[in-house]
């Protein structure tokens, strides 16, 4: 040990800066982790001098964004290996032990996906195992799954099991060398503050491993503590299901034809069940990404949000197979993209908001079916994040139910399921635009798999109406009115940068004052969330609560655009998202179409400035 901190001073010396933090924390590193891959890391960069690339991988630490810890795999405090997954599971443990007297009874329930990185001798599923190790060994009752998940059936068996808290690992459609730690609380929602903050403090408190059995990943199968959850969870999210169900005489006799990409993740068989559950013959799987693969090997980026570029083998199947909808899931099975056979030629792929509306649509049909009494939808709600499309409140003022806007991320959603069950209120359906949805209020998540089952139901009901989904969308927007909405991103992967930016954009006319127009068009209200600012509210203060950790800027514009600037919560982008909300009957579509382009164009280039700041445009 004396060696390696020997050869460091001596890089120190040799660069002529004394680093008191960076040698503290190779110390720690190398005396605390016992995983040779990553303590091997860390050896050959002090061998190796490479200061720069250590001080980024020891000298901060993750904090939790919109889907909990999320990082690359790898050496580092900064990442997700085996020693930050058991520090944060110690945080976790005490925090969970002073705010819950009931904990050593009510326990946690552990899930995993199917990533790993062979370079560092982590997966998801060892990950998973020391977590459990952790609890274990202070006599916590843990509910590990015994084999690979859904996101959504770790909130859920939170839930029916009425554990404290559950652990998901998971970095969902992120690149390949991320991983990912989320914690739901004990509504099945995913953490929020002051939880979140709290927790990160009580990590802190305790860096240090606090014995040889946080590393047993054999605790598992020896520990009578641990149960497996797997078959009674399945099986009541699959009873639980039928509630989504209300057509399944016209299933059965379905002449359409599925198929269904899992992302190389964990989707496969469930929502082969889910299919089943509904009455339809399972969905054609897509052969080479069935089964689980951390390399993601056959697409480029293991998202289905990407589009048409990353559903290449899917479509190509369905063209063979002669079917008319194509299902993918992304790895860890919480979001949902679909595609459709358009009438002449080609792929229709639906975006998250146009998904939303066609949803939602048959949510509220469904419901209304069932309770004719419009006195029954005082207490209806749907609910949206602030940056996907409008469509459900203009459902909500023709319609007579109530719909709600959080800030972007599925736990604002999850938690405000909770309290307005709590007051006898019924959340019919929610969704984020990029294609996370949620039908009823199953589960407190965004959950691709009883989304899949559900849309394969909408899809049968239509095609016996002899109508596509394409054509319903269109019957939607004749009614409430055309939604028109873009988004997409930058990648910025300097962090300064995109200070810079939002800086700019305060300050755009002089201190402390936004921009005035934006193609031309002049902004009528401006709403900032990082900073509480809202000019449309009589007290200019935003109605949304503040958030301090993320950039978010929106702009209304005298034309009926709504456009917002954010920094994503997961990954090094500034997200843009632009909307055209017309009055019902106004049909014109490109020319709404058109002047939307026209502002998205100038958002980007006006408040981004992509050159000057070399940020890298979206390859579609």
């Amino acid at each position: 040990m004396g060696d390696v901190n020997g050869d460091l001073n001596a890089n120190l010396r040799y660069q002529s800066t004394g680093d008191p933090q960076l040698v503290k924390a190779v110390h720690q590193w190398l005396t605390w982790d016992k995983n040779r891959w990553t303590r091997a890391q860390v050896e050959s960069l002090v061998a190796a001098g490479r200061l720069d690339e250590l001080r980024k991988r020891l000298c901060s630490r993750m904090s939790f964004g919109t889907a909990g810890l999320r990082a690359p795999m790898g050496a580092g405090f900064s990442r997700i290996n085996d020693l930050t997954v058991i520090q944060s599971t110690q945080g976790l443990c005490s925090y969970l032990s002073r705010y819950f007297a009931d904990f050593s009874s009510r326990g946690v329930v552990v899930g995993f996906d199917t990533r790993g990185q062979e370079e560092s001798g982590c997966s998801s599923q060892r990950l998973a195992k020391l977590t459990a190790a952790v609890l274990l060994s202070r006599d916590v009752p843990v509910h590990l799954f015994s084999t690979f998940v859904p996101t959504p059936y770790v909130p859920y068996a939170v839930k029916k099991l009425g554990a404290a808290a559950g652990v998901m690992v998971t970095a969902s459609h992120n690149p390949k060398q991320d991983n990912g730690y989320k914690v739901y609380w004990c509504n099945g929602a995913q953490i929020s503050s002051p939880h979140d903050k709290e927790i990160l403090r009580s990590i802190e408190e305790q860096l240090e491993p606090w014995s040889s059995s946080c590393w047993e990943e054999e605790l598992v199968e020896t520990s009578s503590l641990r149960t497996d959850p797997l078959t009674q969870i399945n099986s009541c999210y699959m009873d639980e299901l039928t509630s989504l169900c209300f057509h399944r005489d016209l299933n059965r006799s379905c002449a359409l034809k599925f198929v269904h990409s899992s992302f190389h993740g964990v989707g496969h068989n469930f929502v082969q069940e889910a299919f089943q559950t509904f009455g339809f013959a399972p969905p054609i799987p897509v052969p080479e990404q069935k089964d689980p693969d951390p390399n993601f090997s056959s697409v480029h980026c293991p998202n289905p949000e990407e589009g048409e570029s990353v559903l290449e083998l899917s479509l190509r199947l369905a063209e063979k197979e002669n079917a008319g909808i194509v299902l993918a899931t992304d790895p860890d099975a919480d979001r949902l993209a679909i595609a459709e056979k358009s009438d002449g030629c080609g792929w229709k792929v639906f975006t998250g908001n146009e998904l939303a509306a066609l949803l939602g649509w048959w949510m509220l049909f469904n419901w209304k079916e069932a309770h004719p009494d419009p006195a029954d939808s005082q207490r209806v709600y749907m609910l949206a994040t602030t940056v996907s499309s409008k469509i459900l409140q203009a459902f909500a003022r023709i319609e007579g139910f109530k719909f709600e806007e959080t800030l972007p991320g599925f736990k604002w959603i999850g938690n405000r399921i909770h309290e307005l069950s709590k007051t006898g209120n019924t959340v019919i359906f929610s969704f984020e635009e990029s294609i996370g949805f949620l039908c009823g209020s199953l589960v407190p998540e965004k959950d691709g798999v009883s989304s899949a089952a559900v849309v394969a139901e909408m899809a049968a009901f239509l095609h016996n109406k002899n109508l596509s989904l394409n054509q319903q969308l269109h019957n939607i927007y004749q009614t409430y009115g055309y939604h028109v909405s873009k988004t997409s991103y930058v990648i910025c992967n300097d962090p300064p940068t995109i200070q810079k930016i939002f800086r700019r954009i305060r300050n755009f006319d002089g201190d402390g004052s936004y921009p005035k127009t934006c193609g031309g068009v002049q902004i009528v209200h401006v709403r900032d969330v990082t900073t509480g600012y809202d000019s449309s509210q009589p007290d200019l203060k935003s109605v949304l609560p503040v958030s301090k950790s993320s950039q978010m800027i929106t702009f209304s514009l005298q034309n009926g655009v709504v456009a917002t600037l954010r920094t994503s919560g997961t990954e090094p982008k500034i997200k843009f998202y632009t909307e055209y909300c017309a009055a019902p009957g106004n049909s014109q579509v490109s020319h709404l179409e058109e002047e939307l382009l026209k502002i998205t164009a100038a958002l980007v280039d006006e408040f981004l400035e992509p050159e000057r700041n070399n940020l890298i445009r979206r390859c579609v």
